[in-house]
């Protein structure tokens, strides 16, 4: 990504703005790509300490800049394919209304997902529903918003939906099979194997029955096939082996009923870097291997090159956010085997549960202020009652660092919005976007008032 170099109007603009505008190098990953640490911390041009002075923490800062050039890059490595947006990993309607400009399709999983998509005018023939267990209402819902595609996760699916087509009219559908692939940083987010709640198994028929049940509906149109093998995955083979197998599966079905499907979905997953040091899978990387694995296997089948969809969710919205957080206590823990230090701040694990669902680990910074003090080791917790409410392990923070400091915590902008939570009681924070000089709430905090009002009493 190139340097933004943006004008920004009016008089809020910052005196040493273009003086961080023009410093050559980029922050490394995990931080977004216009986050800089000097003279002070910002992201699009906006002090960190601005946004924690004007909005309060925690809070969930998402970089649009950042957004739209991994937008971008998606769609410049794979001109040909359709990019589709995961919502599940982050989405508001200021998200979806950049996705919809940067040219990309939406991915929504559910009937709420659905109705953030319609509610900025998403178009629907650029929207592909996904669940394995959608309800009638939610497919009546996406029928009748005429989605471009549903997939079929279920075999008792396929006449349901049939049944909800308006005469004279047809759904597209694809089929989810399971490649049968493990990948994914963790169990529970490996989603391609056998013995998983979702896709149809190519080795019990299962796949089989479900593409010739929708061949025999006339309400419905099958253009394809779909896989996802899984979240944070950062090697190309899986997805090499999952394009081949695949290809497989349409010659299969090309056999069978001398029909070519033109549509192959290969789902998302791509993982990124949550730690100072690693590395994401980037859109040129993936793009190359997987578009010559299929053109390779098709060449020897004989078939069609089918048109490519993807479907990254993490990979586009995951490195664009950071959490701001108040420290609220330090405190030193010694026993025979153990010397901590814990720094708990005023959120958690109610707006990041990964660390406790997946054991993920965070980076994390000191914001506001230059300390002098040697880094050291500390444990950086949450104010929940949760032993388990554990942010980030072991991460570098100054020796001094006290209540009232400011940390940042990178790489939060999949995942941790979409699955918060109000555990204690809390409210779940605000999402501020921030692009070329100024910030914006775009979602606000959800206050003590928004919970009681849910409440309704004996």
């Amino acid at each position: 990504m190139s340097e933004l170099g943006l004008p920004v109007p009016g008089p809020r603009r910052p005196v040493w703005f273009n003086e961080v505008m023009q410093e050559s190098r980029f922050a490394a990953e995990p931080w977004s790509a216009t986050t800089r640490f000097r003279p002070v911390a910002c992201v699009g041009g906006v002090p960190l300490m601005d946004i924690v002075e004007r909005f309060g923490t925690p809070a969930y800062v998402v970089d649009e800049a950042d957004v739209r050039g991994r937008c971008r890059a998606f769609r410049t490595a794979l001109p040909g394919a359709d990019i589709l947006y995961a919502a599940k990993a982050f989405l508001c309607r200021a998200m979806a209304t950049w996705v919809r400009q940067e040219g990309l399709g939406l991915d929504v999983c559910s009937g709420g997902e659905l109705a953030i998509a319609r509610s900025v005018g998403f178009p629907a023939d650029r929207i592909v529903f996904h669940g394995n267990a959608k309800t009638p209402h939610e497919l009546a819902e996406a029928v009748e918003y005429g989605v471009g595609r549903i997939v079929v996760d279920n075999l008792a699916e396929v006449v349901r939906l049939a049944m909800l087509v308006p005469p004279g009219h047809r759904q597209k559908v694809l089929v989810r099979v399971i490649p049968d692939i493990e990948a994914g940083a963790h169990a529970a987010i490996r989603t391609g194997g056998e013995g998983q709640k979702f896709g149809l198994s190519i080795a019990s028929g299962d796949a089989a029955a479900a593409v010739a049940r929708v061949l025999r509906q006339p309400e419905l149109e099958l253009v394809g096939l779909h896989c996802h093998l899984g979240s944070q995955i950062r090697s190309l083979e899986p997805y090499e082996q999952a394009a081949r197998i695949m290809v497989e599966q349409l010659a299969a079905i090309r056999d069978a009923y001398g029909i070519a499907l033109p549509q192959l979905d290969l789902g998302g997953g791509q993982g990124i870097a949550y730690l100072e040091g690693e590395h994401g899978l980037t859109p040129d990387e993936y793009a190359t291997t997987v578009t010559k694995a299929i053109e390779e296997r098709c060449a020897t089948l004989h078939l069609p090159v089918p048109r490519l969809t993807i479907e990254p969710g993490r990979s586009i919205s995951g490195p664009a956010g950071l959490t701001l957080y108040r420290v609220i206590a330090v405190k030193r823990t010694i026993d025979r085997t153990h010397d901590r230090t814990f720094v708990a701040v005023d959120g958690g694990m109610s707006d990041n549960p990964r660390p406790s669902l997946y054991g993920a680990r965070y980076a994390a910074r000191l914001i506001g202020r230059r300390s002098a003090m040697a880094d050291r080791p500390a444990t950086l917790v949450g104010h929940h009652c949760e032993a388990g409410d554990v942010i980030a392990e072991n991460v570098p923070l100054p020796a001094d660092i006290r209540p009232g400091d400011v940390i940042a915590v990178p790489a939060t902008g999949a995942y941790h919005y979409s699955m918060a939570s109000t555990y204690n009681l809390t409210g779940r924070p605000p999402v501020i976007a921030v692009a070329e000089g100024a910030a914006r709430m775009v979602v606000r905090r959800e206050e003590i008032d928004d919970l009681l009002r849910r409440d309704v009493g004996l």
